[in-house]
């Protein structure tokens, strides 16, 4: 990737730069192998340090990946079904699992019932399942526009970012990434009944499942205008069926509450979750500059930082920018992070599904000399290995 002047490409690749699209399912996994490889390596080496330091803090590390903050919101869905609300000792609502959408937790309770695993067992083997898919997905977007050295280099560092402990705890981030890289391949592709297909399965994972509809549906409407309506119903389908499952939850969650169009957007609220245009961002990063506070949150505006700084380059610093699948995708999602309020120590997480942030990253080292290479990757290795310990064994705020 060099700096550029070039336009946008705005087109989905009619063929694959390699390999081609109807690949055999068996030749795709072998090609991916290494990147898969050196993710499983990067996961597994990270996961046992944290666990050498619960270990040594007297802390059960599966119970820190399997039960910890938002897991346990996930597996009590999963064994009691919705229902649950946080309490002041005044008797006010404070938080509802309504917040959570049900494609994960269902999962979980799918696992429990066949396996004999626990809730919290069941949560991490979805997720880790899914994080193998979700780098898969990454491997074969990047793969096929950047070729196989790109590819590769974009699956391991989206496993060594600082909060990729994340994909090895009962999360939802593993499966909401893996739907969706998957459904930008089926874009890339013209699987067009397979990208919303996919973008339903998304849209009841998490909330910002909506970057997903918008790539989908502006994907499909660009086809629509370039062939001049002539792109054949798969694609009005395939726009049709992108926003059901979030539209779906979100009105299921209204009428429990009583308010078909504003009942999850009020749930959302008791947990101090909206979109403010990022109001309330820019007012706690005035505080972070201005009064001491946990290491934390400083790490979290640093990453925040680092990725508005890729999609600058990602968007304006390149003559081969991503198709608009994938611009259009990382945009809306780094939008709806910025721009919503509460929890500004989950940003980082909530920007783990935005893996095309890390193609100018990935672009360059593919350029630059092996050694290089080495000493950045093990550098990212060390501080995403160390930051994911003290986040999971010592932070004392959500992940």
């Amino acid at each position: 990737m060099s700096v550029g002047t070039a336009t946008v490409d705005t087109t989905v690749p009619a063929q694959a730069v390699r390999p081609p699209a109807a690949a055999p399912a068996r030749a795709a996994l072998r090609r991916a192998a290494p990147a898969l490889g050196l993710f499983a390596a990067a996961r597994l080496t990270g996961a046992l340090l944290m666990a050498l330091w619960a270990w040594r803090t007297g802390k059960s590390p599966l119970r820190l990946l399997g039960q910890s903050w938002d897991s346990l919101w996930y597996t009590r869905i999963a064994e009691h079904g919705y229902g649950y609300t946080s309490t002041l000792a005044d008797g006010a609502v404070v938080q509802s699992d309504l917040a959570f959408f049900p494609l994960y937790p269902g999962l979980i309770r799918a696992v429990h019932t066949v396996l004999p695993v626990t809730p919290g067992g069941a949560g991490l083997l979805v997720s880790w399942t899914s994080a193998a898919a979700a780098a898969w997905g990454i491997f074969a977007v990047v793969d096929r526009l950047y070729g196989r050295r790109t590819a590769t280099l974009t699956v391991l560092l989206w496993g060594l970012l600082p909060h990729s402990i994340v994909l090895t705890m009962a999360y939802t981030e593993p499966l909401f990434v893996a739907l969706c890289a998957w459904a930008l391949y089926a874009l890339l592709t013209r699987r067009w009944l397979w990208a919303g297909a996919l973008a339903v399965l998304a849209g009841l994972s998490r909330p910002s499942a909506v970057a997903l509809i918008a790539a989908v549906v502006v994907t499909a409407g660009w086809e629509l205008v370039r062939t001049r309506g002539r792109a054949g119903r798969r694609v009005w389908a395939g726009a049709a069926l992108a926003p059901l499952g979030w539209v779906a939850y979100v009105l299921r969650v209204g009428m429990v509450k009583g308010d078909p169009l504003g009942g999850y957007f009020a749930v959302q609220a008791d947990w101090s979750s909206r979109f403010d245009f990022g109001i309330g961002a820019l007012r706690f990063v005035r505080h972070l500059v201005s009064a001491p506070e946990l290491f934390a949150f400083s790490m979290s505006l640093v990453i925040v930082g680092a990725a508005v700084l890729l999609l600058a380059l990602l968007v304006c610093g390149s003559q081969r920018r991503p198709p608009l699948p994938l611009l259009v995708f990382t945009g809306v999602l780094v939008v709806i992070v910025l721009g919503g309020a509460g929890f500004f120590e989950s940003k980082p997480r909530f920007l783990l599904p935005a893996f095309p942030l890390l193609l100018p990253l990935a672009c360059a080292l593919a350029r630059t000399r092996r050694r290089t290479a080495a000493v950045v990757l093990t550098a990212l290795a060390g501080v995403s290995m160390a930051y994911g310990t003290y986040l999971v064994t010592v932070a004392p705020v959500p992940v």
